[in-house]
């Protein structure tokens, strides 16, 4: 089996398994998923969702994230970890949406990747949540289940990305991240993979050599 074959069969086990697989960031709007994604490196989503409550309701729109005070900033986002970097990044991202973009969020990989603190995977969640663009969303459940599946043997998030665009068909790009994600919460754990329970697992190299 190929891993174009290998991928077809576990997404059909997966559309049973997590039939809706979604984004587990809360947001109302294009901004407040930016702004999110962003906090959510090295953080868990729920984390991230208990602190933007808040901090969505002090600062509602670009103009005000860029008019923040950054210590106070720091303060407001403090327990999603990294936040002197992320709290600079913030500022200084809508900044540029507020010079450039009028307070609104772009809608192309290439505009999104100018802005301060926004990578390939916050781009793409991005567009495939508001834009309807589908794209391969590597977060670090994605990474670590396509490594111990077999589907690539790249560490570099960008490698991964083009590696699953090769196996994984185009329309289930983004839904396949997120139920990478789901599995990964769910059974393909970080420590301690529960391989016995896994329903894919007759097709995960790492459960083959253990």
């Amino acid at each position: 089996m190929n891993k174009k074959e290998k991928a077809l069969q576990i997404i059909n086990v997966f559309d049973k398994l997590y039939p809706e697989a979604y984004c587990s960031l809360e947001y109302k709007n294009p901004l407040e998923l930016l702004l999110s994604t962003q906090m959510a490196a090295q953080c868990t989503d729920a984390r991230v969702n208990i602190v933007a409550k808040n901090l969505y309701c002090k600062y509602k729109t670009a103009q005000d994230f860029a008019n923040a005070d950054i210590i106070e900033l720091q303060e407001d986002i403090r327990s999603t970890g990294f936040y002197r970097n992320k709290a600079k990044n913030i500022i200084a991202c809508c900044k540029l949406l507020v010079e450039k973009y009028n307070g609104k969020v772009p809608g192309t990989m290439e505009e999104l990747l100018e802005l301060p603190g926004v990578g390939r995977k916050t781009a793409n969640l991005v567009l495939y949540e508001i834009y309807g663009v589908q794209g391969i969303i590597v977060d670090t459940h994605a990474k670590r289940l396509s490594n111990r599946i077999g589907l690539t043997k790249n560490d570099d998030p960008e490698k991964i990305e083009y590696d699953l665009q090769k196996i994984v068909p185009k329309s289930s790009w983004a839904e396949f991240c997120h139920k990478l994600v789901s599995h990964g919460r769910e059974v393909c754990k970080a420590r301690k993979p529960e391989c016995e329970s896994c329903e894919i697992r007759q097709f995960c190299l790492y459960y083959s050599k253990h």
